[in-house]
């Protein structure tokens, strides 16, 4: 290992051709040969000589074809041609081109337009399906640990005397004395700090979840 790093020491191969100090870069080397001269010839034919006085061209070819009639035919069997719709936004005619716009309402007249998409329906049910399978889970779990479901009017009930409370706790709070210079009255806030704080605690978990279970004691 070595051996083949001391090989590579210098920048390359260690052995390599050395030039020769007789192939230097001579004046003219570089630039490009131009092929032979060739002597020109003043008989050699560039091109095709003029006809004679006696060659005549061919003569007599005609055709029966009725060219305004076909025409005619043309244009009258012919598809119109359909022009690019544009719209015009400046007094100054600039055109612009109108079905890129946005103006054409394309995706409201398809057929499948505000129609839910079948990838979206079978995700909803796999959804639905695992709500399902899950709610089956719990209400087996609360069976063997006897845990009691809150019902709507107790979950209301509950939330609604938590903010009873919290507005007696904020009200007595608010009764406080506005320059505290005594431990007693310093005590007291914090008391009242912590138990407001408590009480919102509560009631945003009860008013995030909608589902509450309580252990029967």
């Amino acid at each position: 290992m070595k051996k083949s790093k001391m090989a590579m020491k210098t920048m390359g191969p260690a052995k390599v051709e050395i030039p020769s100090p007789k192939d230097f870069l001579k004046k003219h080397s570089k630039e490009k040969t131009l092929p032979p001269k060739k002597k020109f010839d003043w008989n050699e034919p560039r091109k095709p000589p003029v006809p004679l006085r006696t060659e005549h061209p061919v003569m007599g070819i005609q055709n029966d074809k009725n060219f305004i009639n076909a025409n005619a035919t043309d244009v009258i069997m012919g598809m119109t041609r359909k022009h690019k719709p544009i719209y015009v936004d400046k007094r100054t005619g600039d055109k612009h081109d109108l079905e890129t716009s946005g103006l054409v309402p394309k995706y409201i007249n398809k057929k499948d337009y505000g129609v839910i998409p079948d990838y979206i329906c079978k995700r909803n049910e796999e959804v639905k399906k695992s709500q399902k399978d899950y709610d089956n889970y719990i209400q087996e779990n609360l069976r063997k640990a006897a845990m009691k479901r809150l019902s709507d009017d107790e979950r209301e009930a509950v939330l609604q005397g938590l903010k009873k409370n919290w507005e007696e706790v904020h009200k007595e709070f608010q009764s406080l004395s506005v320059f505290i210079d005594s431990t007693p009255k310093k005590i007291r806030k914090q008391k009242l700090e912590r138990e407001m704080k408590q009480l919102e605690h509560d009631i945003g978990i009860i008013e995030k979840h909608k589902t509450i279970y309580i252990a029967n004691k």
